[in-house]
C-alpha cells in the first residue's frame, strides 16, 4: 500500500480546473427562466397587492397550484396576463 499526499498547492490546482469546467459546462446549458412562480414573484411583475393576487385567484383569472400554505403560477400564464391575452 502507497501513501499519497496531497498538497495545498494540488487542492488549488484541482479547485482552479473545477471551476474552469464547471463555467464551461454553464455556459453551455440553456438559460431558462423558472418554470413556476412564488406570490411574491408575481406581484412584483405585476405591480399588484396581495389583496389583488388574491382576487385573481378567486375570480378565476390567474391559475394557480398551491403546496402546503404557498401558492405557485406557471410563469408563462403571468406573462400572459402581462401582455394582456388573459381576459380579466
Amino acid at each position: 500500500m502507497t501513501v499519497e499526499f496531497i498538497t495545498k498547492e494540488d487542492l488549488y490546482i484541482f479547485r482552479k480546473e473545477l471551476l474552469q469546467e464547471l463555467l464551461v459546462a454553464l455556459k453551455h446549458q440553456p438559460q431558462k427562466s423558472s418554470q413556476w412562480l412564488r406570490s411574491i414573484e408575481v406581484r412584483k411583475m405585476l405591480n399588484v397587492s396581495p389583496n389583488t393576487l388574491q382576487r385573481l385567484r378567486v375570480k378565476g383569472v390567474l391559475k394557480f397550484s398551491k403546496v402546503g400554505s404557498t401558492f405557485y403560477y406557471k410563469a408563462d400564464d403571468v406573462q400572459k396576463m402581462l401582455e394582456g391575452k388573459v381576459a380579466k
